[in-house]
């Protein structure tokens, strides 16, 4: 991966799954590394109207470094991902979710007729919470649960029966249209904040708000990017393979 050729007609998700350092230059530029995992470079660059030579300046030094073992997860087998996704993605996501919309609530009651943003961004949350809350009882319950038998049948030499709920890549294909989703809805807040800049006479609460949602995204982001671009093209080639 030293040519510029070769980056430029690579995915982003394949080069963040490669090296998930190239993540922060991806989120300098405002290109998308988890929905739109799966754009080539030089068309997410041209959709962003973005000098795909400086974008390739940038992820080209960081050939000479090395990354961390712990952080290389296309080496991980899927049912290490999916306790990995489990325990720290999911985790964070219900553990936030709570804090973020007591916090949101707060501040659209106290500070929406002056800012009309905040109370579109605690709808908006709103709406989104419940959405990944659905989302992560599918996965947990029925999704990764089928991942993790698939990778015992193999480990196991044993042929697997096929899931209740049909073809495993259809269920993948309608997770990723959840992330889609989720993707969007954190955008519009995203837009709504400014980037999470909270105007000069935000009070602690609307600051503490907005770091909330920041570290949120930058999660979700990290969490969808393990699933779209890592373990569900692991878990359909195991199924195709089986």
């Amino acid at each position: 991966m030293n040519s510029q050729t070769n980056y430029s007609e690579r995915t982003i998700g394949d080069l963040v799954a490669e090296d998930y350092r190239t993540a922060g230059i991806f989120q300098k530029y405002g290109i998308d590394f988890c929905c739109g995992g799966k754009r080539v470079l030089s068309h997410a660059c041209h959709k962003k109207n973005i000098d795909s030579n400086l974008v390739i300046s940038e992820l080209s030094q960081l050939d000479n470094s090395s990354t961390e073992p712990d952080n290389n997860f296309t080496q991980w087998e899927p049912d290490m991902l999916t306790n990995h996704i489990v325990n720290t993605h999911h985790a964070f996501v219900r553990n936030k979710i709570p804090e973020i919309k007591a916090y949101s609530t707060k501040v659209a009651r106290v500070h929406g007729a002056r800012h009309p943003e905040v109370v579109e961004i605690a709808f908006i949350f709103d709406m989104l919470s419940n959405e990944l809350t659905e989302h992560l009882e599918s996965e947990e319950n029925i999704l990764f649960p089928y991942i993790n038998y698939l990778v015992r049948a193999k480990t196991d030499g044993n042929t697997p029966e096929k899931p209740f709920f049909g073809s495993l890549e259809n269920t993948i294909t309608m997770m990723e249209a959840d992330h889609d989703d989720a993707g969007k809805e954190l955008s519009k807040i995203n837009e709504l904040s400014n980037n999470y800049t909270p105007p000069e006479d935000a009070c602690t609460t609307l600051r503490i708000l907005y770091q909330n949602l920041k570290a949120f995204q930058d999660d979700l982001h990290k969490h969808i990017h393990l699933e779209n671009n890592i373990l569900f093209p692991k878990a359909i080639a195991m199924e195709k393979a089986s």
